[in-house]
């Protein structure tokens, strides 16, 4: 989701084609065993009642157990209960010190037309009825015959939704006056790995998801539009934006849109009846759809128009740096309550500036590569989604829009260095929801995140960080990887040692803080003030106005990133100071002079 408290985006349609599929039962892989990770199919047949924002639905869910545990319960994710007075999202609100704006304490206030339910009515497990509990957004089931390692069983289930007021990310009549932003709608089945079950309560966060195939029929007033996750199978059915062709039945008061989308963990749609639908190319690429609302101001709809072009850039520019998209489409829709990402689309709001608009698409954009395709746990590695995705979109922004930023990371490390110093920093091992301040958590995974990665640029090099991420994607997209993934694969592309890394900046709050000590003639002395260590460039300026860039290997890395500066001995972190000397009389010092590493006191850098 979007960092800077504006986020906002897109969604998808066109007709049927494939995906790549490359997960399998058994890999060797990141936790150092077998991997393996569940697998589901869906077919749900939805009805929607525009009038009443209410919906029912049947479910019929395959899914397989492809861990070597037998599972005797399992747990479905109900988003929308959250949206109910005295809800766990919403007392969490009213007595957070900095409650997010979006949600404050409207949540307490909705009238019972307005709130959110799921309601599950019917539940079978190859037939048999199963007995099961709602609490709050998480239905308990227990199995009437419990699932053994390789099966594969069936879950048919009737369903019932209140489309809530939308509030956050989801929901009804957005400030902008899109009718329905429907992302977290149906009843999800939690993902169960080599940690357990991930049946989190929707609290503030985001989400984890169980890879699969959707095949979902949505049934809607003939006069609504739809974009969303998914190849749309019938568009001679339904005329709508896909084909001039005029719609057979006009006497329907309601139109079947039935969506395909392979291996995807999450479907989301949105739908009013004022959406223009426009499409564009992407050269050797994806289709892109945009969905925006036609009775926006004349600026606006220009806007949309004018950032079209500007989004086949950056779907070139991700395929480019990260990985090649794998899928044949890809939609921007105006929605939801900022900008977040869902598979193979976006909900953005859409009524600000160009700059504003192209700026959160290219962030909610690269949440495709970064949580979508590569499916990290966003409630417990937050950062690894939006932290990556912030300093990918960084990158992009600023050749896309020719900023010429030298380092265009810049307001992220500033990020961070007010959460090191502010005595609010919790580590990022925090569980997402688990922050004792928003502001904590919004900078940890959005700021924290992306120097993490900017950094590991400094410690291993530039260009090993970029086939790090490349390398990255090519060995976990459509898995779910884990902090140790991306460290490991850096380690591997590097040849250095850096489980420190992941340790100190990623593990504790430690902080990084080098200064020069003293300068007396040629010799030079350092001391590490803090308690992370860290490798060291180094400019000197001699007497005679010449300089020479040094480089200091941090002694547990093992060995040094490539370089043209003049490598001196290994700094071994247990040693507070550091002492050298040089060939000349030295008049100045500088630490690290380009900023690539995030020390929270410049002020002692230099002498």
């Amino acid at each position: 989701m979007k960092k800077t408290l504006s986020l906002l985006f897109l969604i998808t349609i066109l007709f049927s084609c494939r995906a790549t599929n490359p997960v399998q039962k058994k890999t060797i892989s990141n936790q150092n065993h077998d991997y393996w990770q569940q697998h589901v199919d869906y077919t749900m047949n939805v009805d929607m009642d525009v009038k009443t924002y209410q919906y029912s639905g049947t479910q019929h869910l395959v899914y397989t157990n492809n861990s070597p545990d037998v599972l005797n319960r399992v747990y479905y994710h109900l988003f929308y209960n959250a949206f109910q007075p005295g809800s766990e999202m919403d007392i969490r609100s009213l007595t957070i010190a900095d409650p997010d704006s979006r949600v404050g304490d409207r949540i307490s206030k909705l009238a019972l037309e307005d709130q959110g339910f799921l309601k599950v009515e019917t539940l079978t497990q190859n037939g048999v009825a199963l007995h099961y509990e709602t609490v709050g957004t998480v239905l308990e089931v227990d199995l009437a015959t419990p699932i053994q390692p390789g099966e594969q069983v069936t879950f048919e289930m009737v369903f019932k939704g209140q489309v809530p007021l939308q509030i956050r990310r989801a929901g009804k009549n957005n400030k902008e006056g899109v009718a329905l932003s429907m992302a977290q709608w149906y009843p999800k089945l939690a993902e169960y790995d080599f940690e357990g079950w991930h049946a989190d309560p929707y609290i503030a966060r985001e989400f984890h998801g169980v890879w699969g195939n959707f095949d979902v029929t949505i049934n809607i007033d003939k006069n609504y539009t739809i974009g969303g996750t998914g190849y749309l199978q019938n568009p001679q059915d339904i005329g709508h934006g896909y084909t001039l062709e005029k719609v057979k039945n006009t006497k329907a008061d309601k139109l079947s849109w039935h969506f395909v989308a392979p291996n995807v963990h999450d479907f989301t749609w949105a739908a009013d009846p004022n959406y223009h639908h426009d499409t564009m190319q992407v050269p050797n690429g994806p289709l892109l759809h945009f969905f925006y609302k036609n009775t926006m101001p004349k600026d606006k709809l220009e806007n949309w128009k004018n950032v079209q072009s500007k989004t086949v850039e950056l779907m070139q520019y991700y395929s480019e740096h990260v990985g090649q998209y794998p899928y044949e489409q890809y939609s921007v829709i105006q929605g939801g309550d900022g900008g977040m990402e869902y598979g193979m689309c976006t909900l953005i709001v859409g009524e600000g500036s160009f700059n504003g608009l192209f700026g959160v698409i290219a962030h909610e954009m690269a949440h495709t590569w970064f949580q979508f395709l590569l499916a990290s746990n966003e409630s417990k590695h937050e950062w690894m989604d939006e932290g990556f995705t912030s300093y990918i979109s960084d990158l992009a922004e600023n050749e896309i829009l020719q900023k010429n930023l030298e380092n265009p990371t810049k307001n992220a490390f500033r990020g961070y260095i007010y959460l090191a110093t502010s005595g609010k920093e919790q580590p990022l091992t925090t569980h997402a929801d688990r922050y004792v301040y928003n502001q904590a958590y919004s900078i940890s995974a959005y700021s924290k995140g992306e120097v993490f990665l900017a950094q590991l640029g400094y410690i291993m090099g530039e260009d090993l960080l970029k086939q790090t991420i490349k390398k990255y994607f090519k060995d976990f997209a459509f898995k779910h990887p884990t902090p140790n993934d991306i460290i490991r694969t850096a380690e591997k592309v590097s040849g250095l040692e850096l489980d420190w890394y992941l340790m100190d900046f990623g593990q504790t709050t430690n902080t990084i803080d080098y200064a020069v000590k003293a300068v007396e003639g040629n010799t030079v002395t350092l001391e590490r003030m803090g308690l992370m260590p860290m490798p060291i460039d180094l400019t000197i300026t001699y007497t005679d106005g010449s300089t020479e860039d040094f480089y200091i290997p941090l002694q547990m890395m093992r060995g040094e990133k490539p370089t043209t500066a003049t490598i001196i001995a290994d700094w071994a972190w247990a040693y507070p100071t550091y002492t050298f000397t040089a060939l000349k009389p030295v008049a100045k010092v500088q630490i690290d002079p380009k900023e690539g590493m995030v020390d929270i006191n410049k002020n002692n850098n230099s002498k």
